[in-house]
């Protein structure tokens, strides 16, 4: 079994193009070239066509199983009308998770604005995802979203988890060492290249979350995600493929952690037996 936590139906390059519902039917093309069994849609922080809504995706997903969605809290729509609206997707069993753009807004994970958003995924018991490292756009602020950050959430937060996106890439020290310290801080593994692994900076990046693992970080607390459709699945899975794990840690990694921090249910596999 395959849960990628952490893909995207957006347009990128054109965000005026109306990103649903071709890229949505490519990425369940994509899913089932990959037998893939799950994935988790990730809105934006900015709604455009090419961005859709949290409300576009939950009533385009409503009737696939498969495919689930995790809101994006933007820092000027977390209102209590907005949060109500997330309130009743994530009680409708549609969204599965919150997710934070640190970096491409310009706020810290801990920030009072967001206060409301990290109530409810406390209430709710639901994963609160947070974009940490390199940003996509060259208007990103990187201070916000260093991995470090997430500590103080953490602390101050123990029933809330949290999911270090992208390994905090190029932070991993600071990943591995919040993730670590903190039993509720878990890191995925998502947004490492643009497209496809080189053979080379395949081999850095495996080396790195080889030594993760090696420092301490469990895999219980490492979750599979590709960051799709910037970085290809053919390719992320050939990259998982040399991680040097017991069959186990890999089973957690690939799928057991996602199933059980979102909620997912195996019946609705497509592949499930």
């Amino acid at each position: 079994m395959i849960v990628d936590c952490h893909t995207h139906i957006n347009y990128y390059e054109d965000e005026t193009q109306p990103a649903l519902p071709s890229v949505l039917e490519k990425l369940q093309t994509t899913m089932r070239r990959n037998r893939i069994d799950f994935s988790l849609v990730l809105s934006s922080y900015k709604v455009s066509p090419g961005r859709p809504s949290t409300r576009d995706l939950v009533h385009a997903l409503r009737d696939v199983k498969n495919i689930r969605v995790v809101a994006g809290i933007s820092l000027d729509r977390n209102g209590p009308e907005d949060l109500a609206e997330v309130r009743e997707y994530v009680q409708g069993g549609m969204v599965k998770g919150l997710k934070f753009y640190c970096g491409y807004q310009p706020f810290y994970p801990y920030a009072e604005q967001m206060a409301g958003a990290i109530a409810l995924a406390e209430e709710f018991n639901i994963p609160l995802m947070v974009h940490c490292g390199d940003t996509y756009s060259a208007k990103g602020k990187l201070k916000y979203a260093m991995p470090i950050h997430i500590d103080e959430l953490a602390v101050d937060h123990p029933t809330l988890n949290i999911v270090i996106c992208h390994l905090g890439n190029p932070w991993q020290a600071e990943t591995a060492e919040v993730t670590y310290k903190n039993r509720n801080v878990y890191t995925d593994i998502s947004g490492l290249v643009l497209g496809s692994f080189s053979d080379r900076f395949e081999k850095f990046m495996l080396n790195h979350l080889q030594n993760m693992l090696l420092y301490g970080v469990e895999p219980d607390n490492v979750l599979y995600g590709t960051d799709w459709p910037i970085c290809t699945m053919e390719s992320y899975l050939a990259f998982i493929e040399g991680l040097k794990i017991p069959t186990e840690g890999r089973s957690k990694i690939m799928y057991k952690n996602a199933m059980r921090l979102f909620k997912l249910d195996e019946r609705d596999s497509p592949y499930y037996r």
